[in-house]
């Protein structure tokens, strides 16, 4: 593989994104909505409501279950600790805000190429697939982990203003820092290179990004399963999980270079 063909594709995939602002458009107002949601929910609501989050007894056994694996919270107030809590579980929204972003431009990457009538010079030059295709994910995944970067840094900038002391900090952990720098790029670029396969073999940008739900639902699955105590992912788990998604990647980027047939999109594409 060469690298400077990568890049060299890289570039001019992300020229085209600059080029198209209203591609990257969606992904950044779902980040803000992912940055609003758990304000709304956790401050503006009690506050309005006058409700204490911490006059709950489910959500103060649940983090006294939690406070195991984030000794942080034992240092807080009965109410910061809840607060804080379920501050740590609304990072999963940054999750998918990467997945569905970089999703939809992974497939109008593709799809839009060979409906530009672009993809056919391409596919005759000496870039092989496997280059090609990486090169796509990679330029894909590149804005969306710089927007989630500047989301979850506005996050913690806004809980540090509108929390209760102490919360703020309670989020910059080690499990906290896995999650976002780790497990989200990685489940992003699990997602991306399904996307790329089958946007490989499909006509409609649609169809392709109807894969992202394989990644979505599990990640919703636990934020629904950690706020209601069901279970309490620890950063050993977490760090198992981004093994799996990395073998998931691999394992993806070769099925897609299998299923990307080169003769055939030249011959067959209409």
């Amino acid at each position: 593989m060469n690298s400077d063909r990568v890049f060299t594709l890289i570039g001019k995939e992300l020229r085209e994104f600059r080029s198209n602002p209203s591609a990257i458009l969606p992904m950044v107002i779902l980040v803000i909505v992912c940055v609003a949601l758990p304000l709304v929910v956790l401050v503006l609501v009690p506050h309005v409501t006058g409700e204490s989050l911490g006059a709950d007894r489910g959500l103060r056994q649940i983090v006294v279950i939690a406070s195991v694996t984030t000794p942080g919270l034992t240092a807080l107030t009965p109410e910061a600790a809840v607060q804080a809590f379920l501050f740590q579980q609304f990072l999963l929204l940054f999750l998918l805000a990467p997945i569905v972003g970089a999703v939809s431009l992974a497939a109008y990457s593709v799809v839009g190429e060979k409906q530009a009538r672009t993809l056919e010079p391409l596919l005759t030059t000496p870039v092989t697939t496997a280059e090609l295709l990486l090169a796509k994910v990679l330029a894909s995944l590149a804005p969306s982990i710089v927007i989630e970067a500047a989301g979850v840094a506005g996050y913690i900038a806004l809980v540090a203003i509108f929390g209760l002391p102490g919360v703020a900090g309670a989020l910059v952990t080690t499990r906290s820092a896995v999650l976002v720098g780790i497990v989200g790029p990685l489940a992003a670029l699990a997602a991306l290179q399904m996307t790329i396969a089958v946007s490989s073999r499909a006509n409609d940008p649609r169809s392709a990004q109807q894969i992202a739900v394989l990644m979505v639902l599990p990640l919703v699955m636990l934020l629904v399963g950690q706020i209601a105590g069901a279970f309490i992912i620890t950063t050993e788990m977490l760090l198992l999980i981004a093994v799996a998604l990395a073998a998931l990647w691999a394992v993806m980027l070769l099925t897609s270079v299998a299923l990307f047939q080169r003769e055939t999109i030249l011959t067959r594409w209409k």
